[in-house]
């Protein structure tokens, strides 16, 4: 309707729709006030066609045992990723994998809603369609989450450092029978932390006690008193604990007061991520806080850099840092 009024075709109108330079000036206000008098706003799908861009961010929660919006941790992270790529002219749409999980295609779905790229949370016992999106030539961010592809990236704290730091703590307050709770044994980030909880242990010259490392089904409260029931009934009890998520830490805390047992006078506790919730617990929750809002702010601009071809793959890795408060049984920086 709009080239017609103006004489004009089809393709000079969107080009002058998305700021395209090579339109005569005089042709450009002749459109623009045919716009204005008609109030004609343009479809996304139409600026699609024009441009090759939808201004659409894919979000996917990787894996069958993802983390989705029940995590804390994630929902932070994905608020400041959501209001970066907002300021930067984007909008999310959410990729469900539930139908999808024996043979789900994400790359196919991002073509069919043409999203300019993707981001990707962690999660557990990924799907094969993670990795092939990975490699495919549509730009990606892991949160997380360690991609290796041409046009990809991925942003994580510094898991080895963050139990350091646990260890360390520990160490200095002269607890010596360290445990450790995590996810499953094939969660990366768990791994990655049970590793990091591994060396600084062989690091202080203490003995690893391979009964005090317990694996749980997932980051969730109730894992963590599942696992810490486990360790319970098998006896005798670590003194010092560290937790792979606060979720896990504040379940290990619920299961050890079923027992009549006190944090930290029987077991000190210390979490990871500085959820809101354990600045409230009783105790007060001593954990490692993860920079959630860096962590999406790094994601969002990696992600416009990878979409506009302003720079290749990369990765960045976050410093945590150990907040002190009362379950370790020391208010005590470090």
């Amino acid at each position: 309707m709009i080239a017609e009024m103006a004489g004009v075709s089809v393709s000079t109108v969107s080009k002058i729709m998305n700021n395209y330079s090579d339109v005569s000036e005089k042709t450009k206000q002749r459109v623009l006030e045919i716009i204005e008098q008609t109030g004609y706003s343009p479809s996304n799908s139409a600026k699609t066609l024009a441009t090759k861009k939808s201004s659409l961010i894919g979000v996917i929660f990787a894996g069958e045992l993802n983390v989705d919006f029940t995590h804390p941790f994630f929902v932070e992270v994905l608020n400041s990723f959501k209001k970066q790529m907002g300021v930067l002219g984007y909008d999310l749409i959410f990729f469900s994998n539930e139908k999808f999980i024996s043979g789900g295609d994400y790359f196919s779905r991002c073509l069919h809603f043409n999203v300019d790229g993707c981001v990707i949370i962690s999660g557990q016992n990924m799907e094969s369609a993670i990795r092939d999106l990975d490699m495919s030539n549509i730009p990606c961010i892991g949160v997380d989450l360690e991609l290796k592809g041409k046009k990809s990236g991925f942003v994580m704290s510094d898991n080895f450092q963050i139990s350091s730091k646990v260890v360390e703590h520990f160490y200095l307050l002269g607890y010596r029978e360290l445990g450790f709770i995590g996810s499953t044994a094939d969660s990366d980030i768990s791994n990655l932390r049970e590793a990091g909880y591994t060396k600084a242990i062989e690091g202080f010259g203490l003995r690893l006690n391979e009964n005090w490392i317990i694996h749980g089904v997932d980051f969730f409260e109730s894992s963590g008193y599942d696992a810490m029931q486990k360790l319970i009934h098998a006896g005798p009890l670590p003194r010092a604990i560290f937790a792979a998520s606060d979720l896990l830490a504040l379940g290990a805390i619920r299961a050890l007061r079923e027992h009549g047992l006190s944090v930290p006078e029987d077991v000190a506790i210390v979490g990871c991520d500085d959820i809101e919730a354990s600045k409230y617990t009783s105790p007060r929750l001593t954990t490692v806080r993860q920079n959630k809002q860096r962590l999406g702010v790094l994601a969002a601009h990696m992600l416009f850099d990878l979409i506009n071809n302003q720079a290749e793959g990369s990765s960045f890795v976050v410093e945590p840092l150990l907040i002190v408060r009362e379950s370790c049984g020391s208010t005590m920086n470090h």
